[in-house]
């Protein structure tokens, strides 16, 4: 399911904002001229107990050790592209959105995400990005919280 339709059909209010191709959260937070600490990077991992969603500002980096510590996991590393492709189908590849629960995955956010009153994510395409409310994304996915985001 498109995020978009998703969104409509709860009726939770959405902008899709287009933009130049990007391939990158931060260069797509630099053509939208949003900050990068609102723009939201989805990071697909590899634990023992499948894949997940790891969902943090664009300008900071995944502190793997530090989720692994928090997931209580004793490996935790980055998908491959291949992995993403089959889990995600219905993307450009490495434009996810930050929406496990659309694809039967945990979602895990860094609380520092949460800080701004509206998150920024790529909207399934690397040519279009959604905006909306951070309250209404954590109302919708119920995402777990941590802290693994480093600068």
């Amino acid at each position: 399911m498109r995020v978009d339709e998703f969104l409509t059909s709860r009726r939770i209010p959405f902008e899709i904002l287009y933009h130049r191709p990007a391939y990158t959260a931060n260069r797509i937070a630099q053509l939208l001229h949003v900050s990068g600490k609102e723009m939201a990077k989805t990071v697909v991992l590899r634990t023992s107990k499948g894949y997940m969603l790891a969902v943090l500002p664009a300008s900071c980096r995944i502190d793997l050790e530090e989720l692994r510590q928090e997931l209580s996991e004793g490996q935790v590393s980055l998908a491959s592209e291949s992995e993403i492709a089959q889990i995600f189908p219905d993307c450009e590849l490495g434009a996810m959105p930050p929406f496990g629960s659309l694809y039967q995955l945990p979602t895990w956010v860094d609380e520092s995400l949460t800080k701004d009153e509206e998150i920024v994510f790529e909207g399934q395409s690397h040519e279009e990005a959604i905006r909306m409310n951070c309250r209404d994304y954590m109302d919708t996915e119920h995402p777990h919280l941590g802290h693994f985001a480093c600068r």
